[in-house]
């Protein structure tokens, strides 16, 4: 069996409108909300054997305050570019190409295609995926080419404005 933690980037600024959206830099509540949800994180045992995150600033954010809570190495953390627009087929695409010898892989990315893919692979449609939002899933495959419609189950669905 495979595991698999999808995470929303936190809550991003829209204080520069000069800004490109791939540029944007989390806010004051995306860095606080990402704080408690990295340790939350921790504290569920979900550290990866690989975390792959999209490359737009808010996710890479994201990306490294987990990396830093779950003890993560370098290697351990892959940026995919392509992931700031991957809807669920190539999301799909992208998780079915990742080595096999990871057992636990941890997807920090963006809405819609993270709700979505977390639907599509658990049969479950998600009530919400909010910034900073964390679904675990269990994925009835040996190797990862094997993704497909249902074979996940949900685990924990986590947000911030759970715990407020």
């Amino acid at each position: 069996m495979k595991a698999l933690t999808l995470i929303r980037h936190a809550k991003s600024s829209w204080s520069d409108p000069r800004l490109a959206d791939f540029d944007r830099p989390l806010n004051k509540r995306g860095i606080r909300d990402l704080q408690s949800m990295a340790r939350r994180v921790r504290d569920f045992g979900l550290a990866p054997d690989q975390l792959v995150t999209s490359g737009a600033t808010r996710a890479l954010e994201t990306a490294k305050a987990l990396a830093c809570e779950l003890a993560l190495r370098p290697d351990q953390v892959l940026v995919q570019p392509e992931f700031y627009t991957a809807g669920l087929q190539e999301l799909l695409c992208l998780l079915r190409r990742q080595n096999d010898q990871w057992l636990h892989l941890m997807v920090v990315g963006h809405n819609p295609g993270l709700q979505d893919l977390g639907g599509y692979l658990t049969g479950w449609k998600l009530p919400k995926f909010p910034t900073a939002a964390v679904v675990h899933m269990h994925l009835r495959i040996d190797r990862w080419c094997d993704l497909d419609l249902a074979h996940g189950t949900v685990e924990l669905l986590d947000y911030p404005k759970l715990h407020r």
